[in-house]
């Protein structure tokens, strides 16, 4: 555990990506099992403690210190579990039981009930020091925090065994923590673990923004980028899987489509909702919002919300890996697969006819159907391969709407923001004269923005709610968001779409800020 603390302490004071890479590889060759495995599942946000809870955490804190303590120091911090970490009293006797391995720690946390949970973190708590209580509740709550991404604790895998990354991809999600097959691989005690009739998450490829590229539609194929979210469906004859582009296993929340796919092979596509508005058609984001996350999912559900799959790629054709061929082959390959399928449930993206690139920027600015977010341009001899790679694949969104907003309330963010309110919602008038939230926004502005914007609320606050702040309406905010949608969830009955602060309008008056009714017409 204290090699843990260590390698945390150290990866929130290091900036370098290479000095990063460096200590998680040393520490994933130096590292007894299964620790190693239980923090490299760890960092890649693998480790899922369900009855250990923030929110448990808080309240085994309020049991040793002063609630007010607490509430002033979690503020100052921004951080619950280093502000615990820190404020935890010190035990005189706690060298004499020991400190728990990773292991030890990590056993007992994945069999502990909800109700004995902040007994057993207060137990481990009272055998360490600051730092090994810092890393024991970043791995019990999740959300390192210490600037590592999953690819890159998989790139320190890699380096550390010297294997391709792409290598250790290939079979990550095929894995469960601690990964003994795969250390016992990296370090050429064993083969390549064998995944034969696995239903596994392949790695997608991405697109890089075209930003303000002139393409030769002549080398590259343009298709819609639809608006829902992207899946892998992937088929062994006997079991169905679909992943997210994370690689989550979603298709729980997505029986009806797994249940409907029945070959063999791995295909990519957009996982969408027919709309009644839409005649049949793909309805907007929102509406596929109703199914995602759920663990259950009713036969209500499952009619009011009719989830569908457009496809645009294929990555295996039964057991023949097409990843090296070329899109367009891929393509001929998809046109045959899709109408073997229920075509009530998959259907195959269209290739849009443009006759040049300025055609297709007309196509483009004409489109505001409701699953529709831009175009996708692909190099039409383009390989299969995973992450972005320059020049192969393109995504052009279309540009945002925007909508002139007032600041209604504002909320303290959390770790390097803990300190500023930087979180917004803001809201339209009504034909009454009232002011209706819209949406909620907490990015798009420097960092002397966020100061102004700050100080703005700190020097206007009219009522104040635990950590949120009721403003004076007469800050206009310039939003940008990618759609508009109906919501019954919300006052104004609407929902943005990507919602984020454009441009701050100190020029303009509150009472000209945009109508409810403005956005109501850009409902797609």
């Amino acid at each position: 555990m204290q090699d843990f603390s260590n390698l945390l302490d150290r990866l929130i004071y290091t900036r370098s990506r290479n000095d990063k890479l460096g200590l998680i590889s040393a520490y994933l060759k130096e590292a007894p099992d299964p620790d190693r495995g239980w923090v490299l599942a760890a960092l890649t946000g693998e480790l899922d403690f369900p009855t250990v809870k923030a929110s448990a955490v808080r309240n085994m804190a309020m049991e040793r210190v002063d609630e007010t303590l607490f509430r002033l120091s979690r503020d100052f911090v921004g951080d619950t579990a280093e502000t615990v970490a820190l404020i935890w009293p010190e035990q005189t006797d706690k060298s004499a039981v020991g400190i728990p391995t990773v292991g030890e720690i990590v056993d007992e946390l994945a069999s502990v009930s909800r109700s004995d949970a902040p007994i057993l973190l207060a137990n481990f708590m009272d055998r360490m020091g600051s730092n090994e209580r810092y890393a024991l509740l970043k791995l019990a709550t999740g959300g390192m925090r210490v600037g590592v991404s999953a690819r890159l604790a998989k790139t320190a895998f890699a380096k550390a065994y010297n294997m391709p990354v792409e290598d250790i991809e290939e079979v990550w999600h095929a894995l469960q923590p601690p990964y003994s097959e795969l250390f016992a691989w990296g370090e050429g005690k064993a083969d390549r673990p064998d995944l034969t009739g696995i239903p596994f998450f392949r790695p997608f490829m991405l697109a890089h923004p075209l930003e303000d590229r002139m393409i030769d539609l002549t080398d590259y194929a343009a298709e819609w980028k639809w608006d829902g979210i992207r899946i892998q469906i992937v088929g062994t004859g006997q079991e169905t899987r679909l992943f997210s582009r994370g690689g989550d296993d979603i298709t729980r929340s997505f029986p009806d489509v797994a249940e409907a796919f029945t070959a063999v092979g791995v295909l990519d596509g957009e996982l969408l909702v027919r709309g009644e508005y839409q005649g049949g058609e793909a309805a907007s984001f929102n509406a596929l919002q109703q199914r995602l996350g759920r663990k259950k999912v009713s036969a209500k559900m499952q009619t009011e919300y009719p989830a569908f799959v457009r496809l645009y790629d294929i990555l295996f054709d039964g057991e023949t890996d097409l990843r090296e061929q070329s899109w367009i082959d891929r393509r001929r390959t998809l046109e045959t697969f899709v109408p073997k399928l229920n075509a009530g449930r998959f259907d195959i993206s269209t290739i849009l006819e443009a006759r040049d690139f300025e055609h297709l920027g007309e196509i483009r600015d004409g489109a505001r159907d409701a699953a529709i977010e831009g175009v996708m341009l692909k190099r039409k001899d383009s390989p299969y391969i995973s992450g972005r790679k320059a020049g192969l694949w393109y995504k052009w969104k279309r540009d945002p709407l925007v909508a002139d907003c007032v600041m209604m309330y504002a909320q303290r963010g959390s770790g390097k923001r803990s300190s500023f309110y930087s979180d917004y919602t803001f809201g339209c008038w009504t034909e009454d004269g009232e002011l209706y939230p819209v949406g909620k926004a907490y990015s798009g502005f420097t960092d002397e923005e966020l100061k102004m914007l700050d100080r703005f609320v700190r020097q206007n606050t009219l009522n104040r709610f635990g950590p949120v702040r009721e403003v004076e309406k007469t800050m206009v905010l310039e939003v940008a968001f990618d759609s508009v949608h109906e919501s019954k969830r919300h006052k104004s009955g609407l929902a943005m779409r990507f919602p984020r602060i454009s441009r701050i309008r100190t020029d303009k008056p509150a009472e000209e800020a945009d109508r409810v009714e403005t956005l109501k017409k850009m409902i797609s």
